[in-house]
């Protein structure tokens, strides 16, 4: 991103971690920019990250590194959502790396926390424990820096020296909003006040269904299924693959199984394959692409979701349909998210054991309820995404 900058248009950084394949933070930044083009046409919008990427071949965008962008500009910067507040700089280092040579940078530094850091560092361009989490010691010269509806559901299991540098740049934003109660108590007992506003991806089928529907196929009657490569060992597949036979049988349903994100500590299409020459029920396949929107019309078209991704989860509350999230080693986010926004008596974060139970409960709800619940939260989005985008357009 050039320092020079003779636009007369309003200059707005929506920055996040869609500078990686991961399906809910790539759609965090069509959904900001879609909200700020409906309020001026007078500003020009920059996608911001931690790498220099262009993800554009996903349905994604081209993204500028923190690096580029000029700290002697004006500018506002909205951070677009996403945990990003508990994303430290090895994690961030590593799931920009490509994925044939992650696992090699993971062997290599792991288990060496000076040489892991001095990496990342050197990966990143910054010495930032938090990365994805920007105030105003990095642009000073901002107009306005907003928080719109992030996590940090673990924030408070962080070392002290993470825990207080996302506090401090926190304390110097415009406008903060936060997506669970979990994160939003956190920052409270740090004296930081933040609006509770559901994910951003929850006005996905508001905003964009018409686009969604042109990636959709004719292919009905199946469940929308993912998990993440950490699933992978083969006691958890077999007991997998068990349950989504029992699904099957009792439903009549295909599984669709398909990646919520292909970067480093995501999907792999591999597990996938694996788990399914364990099953036995005769409509399963493995959808191959990474594009956001083929995702977001196969889960619009599906019967439910039932998945590790948080994200895969809120796009079927999007659409109104009977979703499960599946319990694996790191659910925090998950169960925040839930507890914050979900039907109350509904299906939240299940054992593996628990799946085919669960999802019939879950296809046993009442549409209308869901359809409503989709309703609500989508409009709960757009009112809290008022004060930020005030703050951005601010004179």
């Amino acid at each position: 991103m050039a320092n020079a900058h003779c636009s007369s248009k309003r200059r707005i950084i929506i920055f996040g971690a869609f500078d990686r394949h991961n399906f809910g933070d790539m759609l965090f930044a069509h959904v900001v920019a879609r909200l700020l083009a409906e309020r001026s046409t007078e500003i020009e919008t920059v996608f911001g990250g931690c790498g220099q990427r262009d993800l554009r071949m996903y349905g994604g965008h081209a993204i500028a590194a923190r690096s580029a962008q000029g700290r002697d500009e004006s500018f506002t910067l909205i951070h677009a959502g996403g945990e990003l507040l508990t994303c430290d700089a090895w994690e961030a280092a590593v799931m920009l790396t490509k994925p044939e040579d992650a696992r090699a940078c993971i062997t290599r530094y792991a288990s060496h926390a000076d040489a892991r850091r001095a990496w990342a560092r050197a990966a990143l361009g910054t010495d930032a424990l938090a990365p994805y989490v920007i105030g105003r010691e990095t642009f000073p010269h901002a107009q306005s820096i907003c928080f719109n509806a992030i996590g940090g559901a673990a924030l408070d299991s962080r070392d002290a020296a993470f825990r207080e540098e996302v506090l401090t740049k926190l304390r110097t934003a415009d406008a903060i909003s936060v997506r669970d109660t979990r994160t939003q108590a956190t920052l409270k007992r740090a004296g930081i006040d933040a609006q509770l506003v559901p994910d951003p991806a929850t006005l996905i089928a508001e905003l964009f269904d018409a686009h969604i529907r042109t990636h959709a196929d004719t292919r009905r009657g199946y469940l929308a299924v993912q998990f993440s490569a950490d699933f992978g060992d083969d006691g958890t597949l077999a007991r997998i693959a068990r349950q989504l036979d029992r699904l099957g049988e009792s439903t009549g349903l295909g599984i669709a199984l398909f990646r919520a994100g292909a970067a480093p500590w995501h999907d792999d299409l591999a597990v996938y394959e694996r788990m399914a020459a364990r099953m036995r029920h005769a409509t399963v396949r493995i959808v191959d692409s990474l594009n956001v929107w083929d995702i977001c019309a196969l889960i619009a078209n599906s019967e439910g979701f039932a998945g590790s991704s948080l994200h895969g989860r809120i796009v079927a509350m999007a659409y109104g349909l009977p979703r499960v999230t599946l319990q694996h080693a790191d659910s925090v986010k998950q169960h925040a998210y839930v507890s914050t926004w979900e039907i109350a008596g509904a299906p939240g974060v299940v054992s593996i054991d628990e799946l085919h139970a669960a999802m019939r409960e879950a296809l046993a709800m009442k549409r209308a309820a869901l359809h409503e619940t989709a309703w609500a939260l989508a409009q709960a989005h757009r009112a809290g995404f008022e004060p930020i985008a005030r703050s951005a357009l601010r004179s």
